[in-house]
């Protein structure tokens, strides 16, 4: 297993509007990425990084880095937003299949996520939905077809692998929400991505760092990436009893550095070897723009992997 970071641990995250400050430029967020000891990088959204296949090469040689794969977001219970969540989809699994190296593999990975944080009820209750808040039925049968759509064009077009990305604030958060996701999608085109600190969070009040054991058990070789996220319990209790949306509890910081956390990072790693993952594991620790010093988190997060043996 090899360790990279993204840009969202720099604060470049795919939701706009949330701050009035930047998040650092790609180049500090490459050279910090290379700087604190990892091996690769998500691409962030869509021009945060080069988006000319030579040019973008140029950029990762420099500093030694693999790309691992890129984030794109689809409201995905909404027919009409297929066509265009696809060609969006194909438009960067291209760029990945053009800059992709032998230092890449197994990746890189099209990271597919719903559109979260765009459905307010979804956004208020993230890391506490009830079943009555879940997407009806038919909107299953929707969703799950547009995924199975867009890993197809994406296979079709450039022969990567897609992952689904259960997300707070999504409409696939909780561990039932997952494992109907699952079901409802085809296990060759639809992979997942197994990130631990949103399935924390995830999973409401008093959450089970042992759920995460079964969840990875029962996913199997679904699981096509790995992102290492911790989760505050104390964070995100307070959270739920002042009754935050996703984006405050973001801003409170909800998502720690590693080892900070409810996430039992050890047990995970050793699942993990117990049944043969040889992917990425992409360190996230979700920021908005302007909080803490990202350069610092990020080093300290890879110390602490080390430490437990990654």
């Amino acid at each position: 297993m090899r360790v990279a970071n993204a840009p969202c641990s720099w604060g470049a995250l795919e939701f706009e509007g949330l701050t009035a400050a930047e998040p650092a430029d790609f180049a500090t967020v490459l050279d910090e990425i290379r700087a604190t000891g990892y091996d690769g990088t998500e691409l962030g959204d869509w021009g945060f990084m080069p988006t000319e296949p030579a040019a973008l090469t140029g950029e990762l040689n420099r500093r030694a880095l693999a790309m691992v794969g890129a984030f794109v977001p689809v409201r995905l219970a909404d027919p009409a937003a297929h066509a265009s969540g696809a060609l969006r989809a194909v438009q960067t699994a291209r760029l990945l299949a053009a800059v992709a190296t032998p230092e890449s593999r197994p990746g890189p990975v099209l990271v597919l996520a719903d559109d979260n944080g765009s459905d307010p009820g979804r956004t208020r209750n993230a890391g506490r939905i009830t079943p009555e808040l879940a997407l009806p039925d038919a909107d299953w049968v929707i969703l799950a077809h547009g995924a199975n759509e867009i890993a197809r064009a994406v296979r079709a077009e450039t022969g990567l692998p897609l992952a689904f990305h259960p997300h707070s604030a999504g409409w696939v958060e909780t561990p039932a929400e997952i494992a109907r996701f699952a079901a409802a999608t085809d296990p060759d085109l639809v992979g997942l991505v197994f990130d631990t600190g949103h399935l924390t969070y995830g999973q409401g009040p008093y959450p089970d760092p042992s759920e995460l054991l079964h969840l990875l058990d029962a996913l199997g070789d679904r699981v096509r990436l790995v992102h290492f996220k911790d989760c505050s319990p104390q964070i995100a209790e307070r959270a739920r009893a002042a009754e935050w949306d996703y984006f405050t509890a973001i801003r409170h910081g909800v998502f720690c550095e590693l080892g900070q956390g409810a996430v039992d990072f050890p047990a995970i790693i050793g699942r993990l070897r117990e049944r043969g993952y040889a992917g990425w594991i992409v360190v996230e620790q979700d920021v908005l723009p302007g909080m803490g010093a990202p350069k610092e988190s990020a080093a300290r997060n890879r110390a602490y992997l080390r430490g437990i043996g990654v």
